[in-house]
């Protein structure tokens, strides 16, 4: 190699040492890529740019470790003699530790890319706001230019008159300056994003170019203009019908082009349409138009063009001009791809890169600038700026920061996955502490205002940052009076752990105001915190005849400096000469009511006309202070930004203007934050009446409850505390004002006590006995609300709970040691026998003695004597030894969580506690214990043996791969790169190249293929393996569902006809149907994926899908692909055309797989709140037989005892077999036992499918 053809990379590598480029985790994953096949970073030899490069790291060795090629490069370079001198000179001073790393998504490499030639380009149509899916790619473009020291592109795409609008473009420029000190909306929305571009430009800059390259079109015979209506054309191009004028000589097309560029009558009936092919199954490509005429003026070249060109042409044209190397677009250009790379080579341009990531999209929310426009017109939101818009001012305006912003898109990285996200992750990004994104530039040396890539440093976002202030709800205030508090005025940090937010001064005094709810929640004698103040004890509380706290009187313990276990509380004083601020605290809600909207549906039918609420407040007076885009936390409330400052009254109105504030999401809190303190367990009257229900009520009254709760909380006072504070006064006897003779209230007669608690009594019966039965839901949940209204009233009148229902088992019945001698005995403990591990069997949960419940017993104890207290003590030395009978039973084997109510827990439980899933200690990866294998055991046999009726053959090839042989099929690879596991490194020895784990066998078996084949005899080929395979890269795995490590059969087939190939797709495809409703018994729908979902580098993909109704969504069960012959042609795979010698063609390829997903499906499915249920053909064991609570320990006149309780069982010789999925009892006799059991398994199939 001569010295000429390496000067240039070394001075690359020099320039990237020089300017600290492996401070990120982008730069750092790229140099590991880089060195993943070499020993010199240039040439043969070592260079100053390994010298230079080993400098750079030296500093950063304690963090290589995840780079395992830059680790053997480093030690490599470490090892030299030369290097060992220098070091031993001069000992390495000690390394700085690297800043903590932000949450970064996965970033793909650019293919092609070159350090310092990399150009991208941001292209937005000039005719609107940036929302945050351009906010993406504007930063998806900047993180690419700013890694590769490259060059950012704005290019402003005004090819359509009718959408580009003058108030898009005249407007005052904030912080941008040029000659003109004009600018676009759209330059300032990059401003805030903090993005500079280095080259502006506009599509029109370049009309000429583009007619010049329709002419050239026109002249090839490659355009043709056509008249046909718009509405046929696009029938036409559905149903691949050729225009009437696609076959027009090229005079005829240039005569009518020349109409249309003049703008005649009859030239804007005509456009100018590309000659691709109608026939082609890619539907962009059916001669798309390239022109349309439009006679309106355009903002910037006036009446100039007659005729403007569409994006989908002068886009790969520009980009070809500009000297764009990498064009980034998201996935749903993806069909353009191929009209954007005939363009070009039809005109002989240079072509880009091309590369596509996800679309940024977002539930209850639309993105559609049509569709954003008509809220504006409609007159629904205030503007564009609106902060329930995703615009990128409207988020902004409501509280987002840049930093955040910025760390939320770079944690997505350039993934291609489309998904919907929530709102809460980008706002939760937004509040949380520690790293964001930050670049940090550094100038070249070689060149002025080039940037080298930043790093990523830490930044605090809003949450160690906001300063903290106080503001109660203006209309519930209540005053406290204290005695021994003077006025004076304290200074104390705005934020309580970061003193450099600075400091405000607290005014405090002898009266102070409390928020209502809190205040409704206090007690005599209780000892609370004022926050930034001290302790105070409450010593008389007076309310209005309505029962309301009016007003508080306390005093203050400055002794007692023991703040834990106290009530918090928020306050302000009320002292001479020092005003309160005015404010309105603002919170918004989604404008789109549904979460996710189906293409056919209208969004206008889900407008949210109630998005804003709004509550006035009294505030600290340093919030007098604030200014607009301040972000303050408004303390118990929230973070929240000032859109509004305070301003004093007007000289003309006299009207002081209210400091408005708007709440920022947090990423958790769904409603406003409020003030009302949560108060502890055994004080909160609120749980005292509630807990008892909810353990009696279903989940759906229960929910039932809680709605109704929130419907009755007045509008601007949904607080927990309110809620609270209004059901105790509805459920619990309001005590008088302090100072008042408590009210005479008839003591409730003997008689109607009795009564009471004997209908409590019956319709407890009753409950018990519909529930018993099995009767419906809803029955059962009326009778319970009965009974807790009955239940609520006896409270009311005596001040005590109910008594509960004695068990039988209190007097010794055995009926009470039969059912606990099958729970215990039975095997019921495990999940996977359907045995009682259930909550249902913990027992009856008594209600501790709580304070609220003291105060009853002293009001009974002042009513009733003596004789009371003595009643009660042995109610309750009763009730103490019932819990300590039963507590002998309790257990933890059964299943604690709900499939209903938190299905992520629900699942996790069932299969740990089924005894299918051991956790490991390589995330992703688990130990699938005999009692799973056996179950993926049988679903081998069923499919083995079918598979083996069409002459497919098992065989096994190696789980490693060589990287030239995984990366032979780009297409396919690129699909798998992020997730494969590579080998690179035995024992302590640096391999020499990595080897990959198969994360599919394609690239491992078609080599083999092509060996195998050599005329259409060696065909067909029928190949599976069942085997393991390691997809790595993803977050959040789920056992069985998606882990890193999965067993799985896949099959791999090669054919000389593509039809026979066809054929084996829809049958394996039917055997996978086979699997799931006859082996599981879950219904399945067979179809095709789309071209974004199928499988990478296959001609189409068919799927069965199962329905999982917990999580209301459908989960790939299997699927079958039909490769065509792209992957035989990569691999050479070709047979001799039979009766033509020396014609060769390529096999035509399938593959198909199954995984032990099927184990966790069947587990979503039939499992339910009881433990695990399995379809009978997969569960190797199939009857559990429990004895009837005979223990060995027992007396022969306990044996007896228990046999005298089944005395019809006996008698008739009969047993009672209980199948688990129904729960139904079934009489068998024991001469038929047999036989019933063992057809039993495939009714039950039946009936579960």
């Amino acid at each position: 190699m001569s010295l000429g053809a390496i000067v240039h990379p070394i001075d690359n590598w020099l320039d990237r040492s020089l300017a600290s480029d492996f401070t990120t985790d982008g730069a750092l994953k790229n140099l590991d890529s880089i060195l993943l096949p070499r020993t010199y970073l240039v040439g043969y030899d070592v260079t100053l740019a390994d010298l230079a490069v080993f400098a750079a790291l030296k500093t950063e060795n304690g963090s290589l470790k995840s780079y395992p090629n830059i680790s053997r490069w480093f030690n490599f370079c470490s090892s030299l003699d030369s290097l060992k001198a220098v070091l031993k000179r001069h000992p390495q001073d000690e390394a700085q530790p690297r800043t903590k790393q932000a949450d970064i998504g996965k970033f793909v490499e650019l293919p092609g890319a070159e350090m310092g030639k990399v150009v991208t380009r941001f292209p937005p149509e000039a005719s609107g706001y940036l929302h945050i899916g351009h906010a993406k790619a504007a930063l998806l473009n900047q993180y690419y230019q700013q890694l590769f020291n490259g060059k950012l592109i704005m290019r402003f795409d005004d090819t359509n008159p009718d959408k580009e609008k003058v108030h898009f473009e005249e407007v005052p420029r904030v912080g941008w300056g040029d000659q003109s000190g004009e600018g676009l909306v759209i330059k300032e929305d990059v401003a805030l994003l903090e993005i500079k571009p280095d080259h502006f430009s506009f599509t029109s800059d370049f009309f000429d170019k583009c007619l010049e390259y329709a002419d050239q079109l026109i002249q090839k015979g490659l355009a043709y203009c056509d008249d046909t209506p718009a509405d046929q054309m696009k029938k036409d191009r559905e149903n691949r019908v050729e225009s009437k004028n696609r076959n027009n000589s090229v005079e005829t097309n240039m005569a009518l082009w020349k109409e249309m560029k003049c703008g005649t009558e009859k030239g804007t009936t005509y456009c100018l349409r590309a000659k691709m092919d109608m026939q082609c199954d890619n539907g962009c490509m059916r001669d798309p138009t390239l022109y349309r005429s439009k006679l309106e003026p355009h903002p910037r070249t006036g009446d100039k063009y007659k005729v403007y060109p569409t994006y989908d042409f002068a886009c790969p044209i520009v980009d070809s001009l500009e000297g764009v190397t990498h064009a980034l677009r998201t996935t749903e250009y993806h069909d353009r791809d191929d009209q954007y790379f005939w363009i070009l080579d039809k005109l002989e341009l240079r072509k880009p890169y091309i590369y596509e990531y996800s679309r940024l999209n977002l539930q209850n929310t639309v993105l559609s600038k049509r569709k954003l426009t008509w809220f504006v017109d409609s007159g629904i939101v205030t503007g564009w700026e609106d902060p329930r818009f995703p615009t990128v001012r409207g988020v902004l305006r409501r509280g987002m920061t840049v930093a955040g912003l910025k760390q939320f898109i770079a944690s997505q990285g350039s993934s291609r996955s489309v998904v919907t996200m929530e709102w809460d992750k980008i706002w939760a990004c937004n509040r949380k502490v520690g790293v964001v994104i930050k670049h940090v530039a550094c100038n070249r040396g070689g060149g002025s205002g080039q940037l080298a890539a930043g790093r990523w440093v830490a930044d605090w976002v809003i949450d160690p940052i906001a300063p903290r202030y106080t503001a109660l709800e203006k209309d519930c205030i209540v005053p406290l009076t204290l005695e021994g508090a003077k006025v004076e005025c304290k200074t104390i940090p705005k934020h309580p752990k970061n003193p450099e937010v600075g400091e405000k001064k607290v005014w405090l005094g002898p009266k102070v105001f409390l928020e209502g709810a809190d205040a409704e929640l206090l007690q005599v004698g209780e000892l609370v915190t004022l926050i930034n103040w001290g302790n105070v004890v409450i010593k008389k509380i007076n309310r209005d005849n309505e029962g309301r706290v009016t007003s508080l009187e306390g005093s203050v313990d400055s002794e007692n400096t023991d703040f834990r276990n106290t009530l918090k509380l928020t306050w302000l004083a009320d002292v001479p000469d020092v005003v309160l601020t005015p404010a309105v605290c603002v919170q918004f809600d989604h404008i789109i009511s549904k979460g996710v909207l189906k293409p056919e549906e209208d969004f206008k039918n889900f407008v949210n006309y109630d998005s804003m609420s709004t509550q006035e407040m009294l505030g600290d007076p340093a919030l007098r202070d604030l200014k607009k885009g301040d972000i303050i936390q408004l303390q118990r409330r929230g973070f929240f930004i000032c859109d509004q400052p305070y301003s004093p009254p007007s000289v003309h109105s006299s009207k002081e203007t209210p400091c408005t504030l708007f709440l920022i999401p947090d990423g958790h809190t769904k409603a406003m934050p409020t003030s009302g303190g949560k108060r502890r367990k055994s004080t909160d009257p609120l749980l005292e009446i509630q807990q008892p229900a909810k353990k009696q009520r279903g989940p759906s009254a229960i929910a039932e409850e809680e709605t109704d709760k929130k419907e009755e909380v007045p509008a601007g006072k949904n607080s927990t505390a309110a809620t609270a504070a209004k059901a105790a006064e509805e459920a619990v006897p309001v005590p008088p004002t302090q100072g008042e003779a408590p009210a005479q209230t008839p003591a409730p007669s003997k008689a109607e006590l009795e009564g009471l608690e004997k209908e409590i009594k019956e319709q407890g019966d009753k409950v018990r006995q519909l529930k018993s039965s099995g009767a419906e839901k809803s029955v059962v949940d009326a009778e319970v609300a009965i009974l807790l209204g009955l239940k609520t009233k006896l409270k009311g009148l005596t001040g005590e709970e109910a008594a509960p229902a004695k068990k039988e088992k209190e007097g010794g019945g055995a009926k009470g040691k039969e059912e606990g001698a099958k729970a215990k005995e039975g095997g019921g403990g495990k999940a996977k026998e359907g045995g009682g591990g259930k909550a249902k069997q913990k027992p009856p949960q008594e209600k501790q003695p709580s304070s609220g419940k003291q105060e009853g017993a002293k009001k009974t104890e002042e009513k009733k004597g003596a004789a009371k207290v003595e009643q009660e003590q042995g109610k309750k030395e009763k009730e103490d030894q019932a819990k300590k009978d039963e507590g002998k039973k309790v257990t933890r084997l059964g299943l604690e969580a709900t499939k209903e109510e938190n299905t992520s827990e629900w699942y996790s439980q069932i299969i740990t506690k089924a005894e299918m899933i051991e956790y490991y200690d390589v995330s992703g990866c688990y130990i699938l214990r005999p009692w799973a294998f056996a179950i993926w055991e049988r679903i081998q046999a069923f499919f083995d043996a079918e598979i083996r009726k069409l002459g497919v053959e098992n065989a096994y090839f190696p789980m490693f791969v060589s990287r030239g042989a995984l990366e032979k099929e780009k297409t396919h690879i690129a699909d798998f790169a992020p997730e494969v596991a590579w080998v690179t490194r035995s024992g302590s020895t640096e391999l020499a190249e990595p080897i990959a784990i198969r994360p599919t066998s394609e690239t491992v078996m078609y080599p083999t293929f092509a060996r195998w084949v050599q005329s259409h005899r060696d065909l067909p080929i029928k190949i599976n393996q069942w085997c393991n395979v390691v997809r790595w890269e993803f977050k959040h795995p789920q056992p069985f569902l998606r882990t890193r490590e999965f067993l799985w059969q896949e099959g791999h087939t090669a054919y000389e006809k593509k039809t026979d190939a066809e054929v084996e797709v829809m049958v394996i495809l039917d055997l996978y149907r086979r699997v799931y409703e006859e082996l599981l018994a879950i219904p399945v729908v067979p179809g095709k994926k789309t071209e974004k979902e199928k499988f990478a580098g296959g001609d189409y993909t068919t799927t069965i899908e199962a329905f999982i109704s917990a999580s209301g969504r459908g989960i790939q069960g299997a699927t079958s692909h039909h490769l065509g012959q792209n992957f035989s042609k990569m691999f050479n795979i070709q047979f001799e055309v039979p009766g033509k010698e020396g014609e060769h063609d390529f096999a035509y390829q399938n593959s198909w797989g199954l995984t032990t997903r099927t184990i966790g499906v069947m587990t979503m499915v039939h499992g339910d709140n009881t433990g695990l249920i399995l379809p009978p053909p997969v569960a190797c064991v199939q009857v559990v037989v429990i004895p009837c609570g005979i223990k060995a320990s027992m007396t022969e006149k306990e044996k007896a005892a228990v046999l005298d309780t089944c005395p019809n069982d006996v008698k008739n010789s009969q047993f009672v077999a209980i199948p688990r999925d129904t729960g139904e009892k079934i009489a068998v006799g024991n001469d038929v036992a047999v036989a019933r059991v063992k057809e039993t398994p495939g009714r039950n199939v039946q009936e579960a499918f």
